[in-house]
């Protein structure tokens, strides 16, 4: 018999009728077949585009949107329904397009999914009260509008950040796309239209009835064996003999990637968490840790009709792996149509950051420690400030993990940074833009730079782990004093007057 603590009593009963949570010790790392989930057919299901939410209205300066957060039924794996929690009702939830410069506010409602929600828009400078603080939660019942500036052209996603159930409320679904495109790059004759598409990984673990299971593995990660794109199972994709801006985010709690195309050639990388690079470079491979996105470029005008081209997943150290977690997705090139796409020499201008404007360097360690996820040793707490940079100071971070056992892919909030190295080398070609997440493999020490602003205020810096996030490797720091509490503006109760 397998003796449980409350605290996971609680959490299997927290997830009745939801997903059925693993206790401790019933599955280990390693390498199997499946997980137990049922396998579907790869590249059977096409891959499905997720919707674009319109504005509920707009005026001058700003676009109203609503975003209702429910659980729902919907059918993932053939044959069988899942319950899963979401935005609108859909996973991923409809992504919103927005242009530069443009407010946009955000009704969340924390409707029917019977948990505390807190809503974080990743890649965006919003303000301390509208960041999706992790203890800043919306409950059932309530609602909240969140203010968004849209100061700058990039592919962000909007996911849950309530504190220690991030990775639970993400894995049910609640999350979804967010992209700001402005007038330089949409002057660019760079893929457009149904030629720019969105691509959301994640992987999942299913019962033979259809029901997720969320396993943490004893609070050390979550894999799951049926690989997800846009919410569907391996699917595949049918393209014409045309270049294809491909938009990429790793939305899986744990699990990284090391994505490559199985005839061997190679993306053209283009852009990173915070935009275009200055110009694009070529990648046989790349790495994909939780949160991280790319742009990339897939020029399919050399294929003949009929071929098929896989998206693989090479692997990386320290996932737990099934025989179809090393498969993502299909294109299939099924018309020739001409192409008027091409990609500039220049990009964008990406001004580097000299070190010597740093006015002083910060260490920060992750590690495992009695149980914990730890930063400095050091786990969660809500009163402690880990660093205090005026508004407009230049640091830089050295981000270690000296451990071979883990990874740690580091979320900075609020701010964009340039990587400087990676246990004193140069970052690989593809990590030289400007990012919000730094992939801290094993063993290894990265130094990023960056200035902090444009808000003053408190902000968080975590792992995307998620599971290593809620368990406790989070800490906070403010820039300058006297910003707006994260509390300032809080939840409200149902109803809402009309937006």
């Amino acid at each position: 018999m397998i003796k449980i603590t409350r605290r996971e009593a609680l959490k299997l009963g927290a997830l009745t009728g939801g997903s059925l949570l693993i206790p401790i010790g019933l599955l280990s790392r390693g390498q199997a077949a499946t997980a137990g989930s049922p396998q579907p057919t790869r590249f059977s299901v096409k891959l499905p585009i997720p919707p674009v939410l319109k504005p509920v209205r707009s005026n001058a300066t700003t676009d109203y949107y609503q975003i209702t957060m429910k659980k729902a039924l919907v059918n993932i794996l053939p044959g069988l329904t899942t319950q899963i929690w979401a935005y609108n009702g859909i996973a991923p939830g409809p992504t919103i397009k927005q242009r530069q410069g443009r407010q946009s506010i955000i009704r969340f409602i924390n409707n029917s999914v019977d948990t505390p929600t807190s809503v974080h828009l990743h890649g965006m400078a919003s303000l301390p009260q509208y960041d999706g603080y992790a203890e800043d939660l919306t409950r059932p019942g309530f609602y909240k509008d969140y203010v968004y500036p849209n100061k700058r052209a990039a592919t962000l996603w909007y996911h849950d950040h309530a504190i220690h159930n991030t990775a639970r409320n993400i894995y049910m679904g609640l999350a979804g796309m967010y992209i700001v495109q402005d007038d330089f790059e949409l002057g660019l004759p760079l893929p457009k239209g149904k030629y720019d598409v969105p691509l959301f990984i994640q992987d999942k673990q299913f019962t033979n009835t259809g029901r997720l299971v969320f396993n943490t593995q004893g609070e050390i990660s979550q894999y799951g064996d049926v690989i997800l794109v846009n919410g569907a199972p391996w699917p595949r994709m049918e393209v014409d003999t045309c270049k294809y801006r491909f938009r990429i985010l790793n939305g899986s709690i744990s699990r990284s990637y090391n994505l490559a195309l199985s005839n061997g050639d190679d993306f053209i990388m283009i852009g990173t968490d915070a935009g275009l690079m200055s110009a694009s470079v070529k990648a046989k491979n790349f790495r994909l840790a939780p949160a991280e996105r790319y742009e990339f470029i897939i020029d399919f005008s050399k294929y003949p009709i009929g071929s098929q081209v896989v998206l693989r997943n090479l692997g990386l150290p320290n996932n737990t792996n099934y025989d179809g977690t090393n498969q993502i997705m299909r294109f299939d090139v099924v018309r020739r149509e001409p192409d008027n796409s091409s990609i500039p020499s220049r990009l964008r201008t990406i001004q580097p950051i000299p070190e010597s404007s740093a006015v002083r360097t910060r260490e920060f360690k992750y590690e495992r420690s009695n149980n914990l996820w730890v930063i400095n040793g050091k786990a969660w707490n809500n009163t402690r400030i880990d660093a205090n940079p005026r508004l407009g100071d230049v640091e830089i971070w050295k981000l270690s993990n000296p451990s071979g056992r883990a990874f740690h892919p580091i979320h900075l909030h609020l701010i964009d940074c340039q990587m400087l190295d990676r246990n004193g080398r140069p970052p690989l070609p593809y990590e030289r833009g400007l990012k919000d997440v730094f992939y801290v493999g094993e063993n290894e020490t990265i130094r990023v730079i960056g200035k902090f602003g444009p808000n003053t205020g408190k902000y968080m810096s975590h792992c995307h782990n998620a599971v290593h996030e809620d368990h406790d490797m989070m800490n906070q720091f403010e820039v300058g004093q006297g910003g707006r509490s994260p509390f300032a503006v809080a939840a409200k109760p149902l109803p809402a007057p009309p937006l």
